[in-house]
């Protein structure tokens, strides 16, 4: 009893005992939000161990600085490193719940480009057990305000504040070798973060991931020619001829990119109550003149949208860490779409986004692509109840964007980001024509609302063009950008899709999103081939008649009968039609089972894929981090020069309304315009010619 009392006495009443309460607490705290709040997947007894170990090292070293100073001034540093430590514990599991991934330096650099509306989309992830993450700070500070804890001011031996230090870095270096054991390779061939927090902790995390940030600029800075060619030898070696059967199909015609936000696969045919929820692109879907895929992954990253366009304009991938668009649109080369077709067969190129300029970094980006037009939403009247997240609401968009379209000279390369289906799903009420799910998550139960709203507006736009005569000279793609609701939703997901239960496997399968070319005439199928966004450009040059042969892209033609069919996921995860693999473990694609026990002959295909994906993503990042385009020269491309180009709203109007050329559907329809063709119901623009 009395060593008991002894021993409360020095926990609180002594600075070394301050220091165990703080750091205990902090540990328990840690562990129990790995345990609920990620979905880490750890596995076996080592990786449970390291789980419940890691959080000491960086705990016992960082809160340790604070026992260098002396009297109160100790007390309040701890204090405050344990609120730093709490705090940015807080914003991973906010980051985490909405993008399944960990914050990266990256991403936090370049956060000016991606705030618009952020603030309330955090408000809707935010549960109040969240708030967990400051429970031992607030109990701690209850504690030495109600004097339980006594602050001790005599100063510790400074031998004491070193041997702290010493055994918190050789715990970090025990815990290290042991998950190197464990998984080998962890810190150099990881392109999934769950790995390196469930092994080393979110705050080692947070240090590899600034070492890596630091290396990509290193990387650019040591870059040379050298290291395009080993990359331009590994994609001679891996090359896949297209299928000749539709070169140049749509040889002139305009190219239409209609980016599906947030749109996934399972959307085309679903019913809720018996209503389908996109009915128009369930049409599209199965028309004879589409081909459409039915085994299209989304590949994205932490960069979401921006890595889809990435894939979608330059058939490289999105970083593993941050937005490659955000931190490298600015200053990199780029062979992007847009500019080969300008230069290769006299394409007039533009975006329209009913957006901020800004987001994903896209006015400077987009320069480096070489788009001649960007509208964002500066080019568009924005009045009270037009704008809904992260944008003017879909119908709106396109029914003021048709006095842009009308205008651009034939033949156009024209994307149109659409953004009404973007997380929250909040939608008002006079547009909802569907009802919610109910499956009692609030993050998904609105996602139909908000999708239907979009199928809607793609059936206006799709009867303008047929109303117009353009759906007869334009190839249109319709493509989903990312998953809409994440892998943190398995319950729910689960219900939608009338499963019993919802895994690691499950979720893979349903990064699938939807791809469709769409053109009068065109051969169409449903086509089963395993593609992904990195394999769109080659796709359609080859539908364009445009040779791709020798440029510095990943992906292949998707209707090649030689298409490799292997699926990488940013993460290093990736689906066939045989193998998937996922968090490390290995599955029959068409069972689901999982591969337990390989024989060696299959072991060492599954490891040759893995290898192969790996091999990918690290060269297609060092094409990104080490700007290696601007050491290729090929004849027939002219290097992008972005300040040729200006998204100055007057200048680019005068620029596009005073045009000579006389290919628009402006000039074909008698100096005409066409917009009183385009018809909406939007209740906001009180159409008096809208259906009723």
């Amino acid at each position: 009893m009395a060593r008991t009392k002894s021993f409360l006495r020095w926990l609180t009443h002594e600075k070394l005992g301050f220091f165990t309460i703080v750091l205990v607490l902090f540990w328990l705290k840690t562990y129990f939000i790995y345990l609920t709040k990620f979905s880490l997947g750890a596995v076996g007894s080592m990786q449970n161990f390291l789980l419940l170990l890691n959080p000491i090292p960086a705990g016992m070293l960082l809160l340790g600085i604070g026992l260098f100073f002396k009297g109160r001034k100790s007390y309040w540093i701890i204090l405050t490193i344990d609120f730093l430590l709490s705090l940015w514990l807080f914003a991973n599991i906010l980051y985490y719940r909405e993008f399944s991934n960990f914050l990266s330096f990256s991403i936090i650099k370049t956060s000016g480009s991606t705030s618009d509306n952020l603030g309330k989309s955090i408000v809707g992830i935010t549960l109040g057990s969240d708030f967990l993450a400051f429970a031992d700070v607030a109990l701690v500070i209850i504690l030495l305000l109600t004097k339980v804890i006594r602050i001790d001011i005599r100063p510790l031996k400074l031998r004491i504040n070193f041997l702290i230090e010493f055994l918190a870095l050789s715990l970090m270096g025990l815990n290290l070798m042991m998950a190197q054991h464990d998984r080998s390779g962890l810190l150099t061939r990881t392109f999934d973060n769950n790995y390196i927090v469930k092994y080393l902790g979110i705050n080692e995390y947070a240090v590899y991931d600034g070492f890596k940030t630091a290396q990509a600029g290193a990387q650019m800075a040591k870059a040379n020619v050298n290291d395009l060619k080993s990359v331009q030898r590994y994609l001679k070696a891996n090359y896949v001829k297209p299928n000749p059967e539709y070169t140049g199909v749509a040889k002139g015609k305009n190219v239409l990119v209609i980016h599906l936000e947030s749109f996934q696969q399972f959307l085309i045919g679903f019913k809720w109550k018996g209503k389908e929820v996109t009915p128009n692109l369930n049409k599209i879907y199965h028309a004879k003149d589409t081909i459409s895929f039915d085994n299209f992954f989304n590949q994205v990253g932490q960069g979401k949208t921006s890595d889809a366009e990435m894939m979608l304009e330059n058939s490289l991938y999105g970083l593993q860490s941050g937005s490659a668009m955000s931190s490298y649109g600015t200053s990199n080369t780029f062979e992007s779409a847009p500019a080969i077709l300008h230069q290769e067969a006299g394409y007039t190129t533009a975006v329209m986004h009913g957006g901020e300029g800004s987001f994903w970094n896209r006015n400077n980006a987009y320069k480096s692509f070489g788009y001649q037009y960007f509208m964002p939403l500066s080019y568009y009247n924005n009045k009270s109840g037009y704008y809904l997240g992260y944008g003017l609401k879909d119908k709106i968009f396109f029914q003021q964007s048709i006095k842009y379209i009308e205008r651009l000279p034939q033949p156009f390369y024209l994307k149109m980001i659409t953004v009404t289906n973007h997380y929250p799903y909040n939608l008002d009420k006079q547009n909802q024509t569907i009802s919610k799910t109910n499956t009692g998550d609030e993050t998904v139960d609105g996602y139909i609302q908000t999708a239907h709203y979009l199928d809607q507006a793609i059936g206006q736009l799709m009867k303008w063009m047929k109303k117009t005569g353009l759906d007869k000279n334009t190839l249109i793609m319709f493509y989903g950008d990312h998953y809409g609701i994440s892998g943190n939703h398995h319950k729910a997901s689960a219900q939608l899709l009338g499963k019993d239960s919802f895994n690691d496997f499950d979720n893979l399968n349903f990064q699938r999103v939807p791809l469709m070319f769409h053109m009068k005439g065109l051969k169409g199928k449903i086509d089963h081939t395993y593609g992904g966004e990195i394999d769109v450009l080659p796709t359609l040059l080859n539908l364009l008649g445009v040779n791709d042969k020798g440029t510095i892209q990943f992906g292949h033609d998707l209707l090649s009968k030689d298409a490799p069919q292997i699926v990488a996921q940013r993460n290093g995860d990736f689906i066939t039609p045989e193998y998937a693999k996922v968090t490390g473990n290995y599955y029959y694609t068409k069972t689901g089972v999982e591969i337990k026990h390989p024989s060696k002959k299959l072991k060492a295909k599954l490891t040759a894929i893995s290898n192969k994906v790996t091999t990918q993503l690290s060269l297609s990042d060092r094409v990104i981090n080490g700007n290696l385009l601007r050491f290729y020269k090929p004849s027939w491309f002219t290097k992008v020069k972005t300040k040729d180009y200006n998204y100055n709203k007057t200048e680019s109007l005068k620029k596009l309304f005073s045009s000579k050329i006389k290919t628009s559907l402006w000039y074909k329809n008698h100096k005409k315009s066409t917009q009183s063709e385009f018809k909406t119901d939007a209740p906001e623009l009180k159409n008096k010619s809208a259906k009723k």
